[in-house]
């Protein structure tokens, strides 16, 4: 008969030939910013709003990686879809190629902003990255703000996207193809403007999963900027014209203040 101690250590052992054939996961998670100087335009003054392009870590604030420019970067408003990559001005933040742009209402409407940016090579993880971003922006209207601009994977909001306290629960819903993702996993990350320490790597990225209906809920702790993406994977041709493996993602940013 085998004793106790011996089946013990021999379980030790296979613990830690599992855990070394396992990938390595990394705290560092990429999240595509599309962030506007408001989520709500006030009625006076010029009517403008002006948008920042930067593929990032928000949490850990960097790096910033380099983006090449967008394949794809309009505003869906009042039903119409406006081209506004020749509004795109290229810009440097932390030697990194980054975007920014204006865009100013000529009308009252709900802006759906959305990015698809340039595919990115990770080379640490041997696949690119994809991530489908958008942000709504709302002037005067109230409405549209659950518009869809029909990107492979796209997030669907339930609570209206501005306008929220923090502490306020967040609802969406995930798609891939226009149909609710079940199960769907889900990163969320914080603009961390406010420099505060992480205390573990847990808390950098919050994981949620979707139910069987692509139906998510996050309850928004702190004020500020907070990206939602859904991850999936797929394949993208790369430059030589092979295929190759790709994160694929579809982001959105909604914005608290505090009730005060």
């Amino acid at each position: 008969m085998v004793h106790s101690r011996t089946i013990w250590r021999l379980a030790l052992v296979l613990t830690g030939f599992v855990l070394t054939q396992l990938p390595a996961q990394t705290a560092l998670a990429h999240f595509q910013e599309l962030i506007p100087s408001t989520d709500i335009v006030p009625d006076e003054g010029d009517h403008k709003v002006s948008l920042s392009l930067l593929f990032t870590h928000p949490v850990e604030g960097g790096p910033v990686m380099d983006m090449g420019p967008p394949e794809q970067f309009l505003v869906r408003l009042n039903d119409k879809k406006i081209d506004l990559r020749p509004a795109l001005k290229p810009k440097l933040v932390g030697g990194k190629k980054a975007f920014e742009a204006e865009f100013k209402f000529d009308a009252p409407g709900d802006a759906l902003f959305y990015l698809q940016p340039a595919p990115y090579w990770e080379a640490a993880e041997k696949h690119f990255l994809v991530h489908h971003t958008k942000v709504i922006v709302d002037f005067g209207a109230g409405e549209d703000w659950d518009a869809l601009i029909g990107a492979p994977v796209e997030i669907q909001p339930l609570t209206r996207p501005y306008g929220l306290w923090t502490g306020n629960l967040f609802r969406a819903i995930a798609l891939k193809d226009g149909k609710p993702l079940p199960n769907a996993r889900i990163e969320i990350q914080w603009i961390n403007d406010a420099g505060i320490k992480i205390p573990a790597d847990p808390y950098s990225t919050q994981v949620i999963k979707a139910d069987q209906n692509g139906i998510f809920a996050y309850a928004i702790p702190r004020s500020g900027w907070w990206g939602f993406n859904v991850v999936t994977t797929g394949q993208i041709k790369a430059p030589d014209g092979q295929m190759a493996k790709a994160e694929i993602g579809g982001t959105i940013w909604v914005k608290t203040i505090d009730l005060k």
